[in-house]
């Protein structure tokens, strides 16, 4: 199938999926990277309170808290 069908059968809403290889599909820059940061004290406690409350990790209500402001930044978001 040329990209033309292709892009016709999409259009008139039809399922192209099958046409596609799943097996091989990535996402492009989910990859993960450590980075250092360092927090004021009063900042860890505040986010260890706020993690404890949720029964989340620390790591994760900061990973939360920034994807949500990104996504929020028309310019930033994914």
């Amino acid at each position: 199938m040329n990209a033309e069908d292709l892009d016709c059968k999409f259009d008139d809403g039809e399922d192209v999926l099958e046409y596609f290889d799943l097996s091989t599909l990535k996402r492009p820059g989910l990859e993960p990277q450590s980075i250092e940061i360092t927090f004021p004290q009063w900042m860890v406690a505040a986010l260890d309170k706020e993690a404890q409350r949720l029964g989340i990790q620390r790591e994760a209500i900061i990973k939360l808290w920034l994807a949500e402001r990104l996504d929020a930044n028309p310019v930033l978001g994914a």
